[in-house]
């Protein structure tokens, strides 16, 4: 599903939201005036009707740069300690879900994604698009992370400065001093 929060309706009025990577049921695309809707099943067993338009009916994996594309649509969203959706992400769940949309499940917490057996460490000369970036007070005391975009710029989710997604400058205080540690998926 695209980014944000796509209606689930019954037919006319709107019955919820769901986050991002809600996974759906579709029981049958609609025809005639239902045409651009598809029926879907609810986890309650009830039925409901989502635009099509809402979807993502292709589960491949992206590539790098459609998955950097993908994090840009959440620039803004709120900042969420333990999150995990669209409805909030913290800077774990956030990179966790970039990565996923690659394909690659990768742990839950920070300190936990550095010191996974999917990554292997990286020079700071040898950063490429993609790369994950681990910041804290020291290689074992890790406590953020995101993901290198290009340009000197990261994208991740953070409470500095303005809480939510956002894109950072490496070389800008605080991330240039707090950052300890650099990996690629393998």
């Amino acid at each position: 599903m695209g980014a944000g929060f796509p209606a689930i309706r019954a037919r006319c009025r709107s019955l919820l939201s769901v986050p991002f990577e809600t996974r759906l049921e579709v029981e049958k695309e609609g025809a005639g005036d239902d045409a651009g809707w598809l029926e879907v099943r609810l986890v309650d067993g009830q039925k409901a009707w989502i635009q099509d338009g809402d979807v993502n009916t292709n589960t491949r994996p992206l590539t790098i740069e459609e998955s950097i594309a993908l994090g840009k649509r959440f620039l803004g969203v709120t900042y969420l300690w333990g999150g995990r959706s669209s409805l909030g992400y913290d800077c774990s769940g956030f990179t966790q879900m970039l990565v996923r949309s690659r394909g690659i499940n990768m742990p839950r917490d920070a300190d936990l994604q550095a010191a996974w057996s999917g990554v292997i460490a990286v020079d700071r000369k040898h950063l490429r698009v993609g790369d994950l970036l681990f910041f804290g007070s020291a290689p074992d005391h890790i406590t953020h992370t995101g993901m290198f975009i290009g340009h000197g710029e990261f994208i991740h989710d953070t409470t500095h400065g303005h809480p939510g997604v956002q894109i950072s400058r490496l070389r800008d205080q605080p991330w240039t001093r707090l950052l300890v540690a650099l990996r690629r998926v393998k």
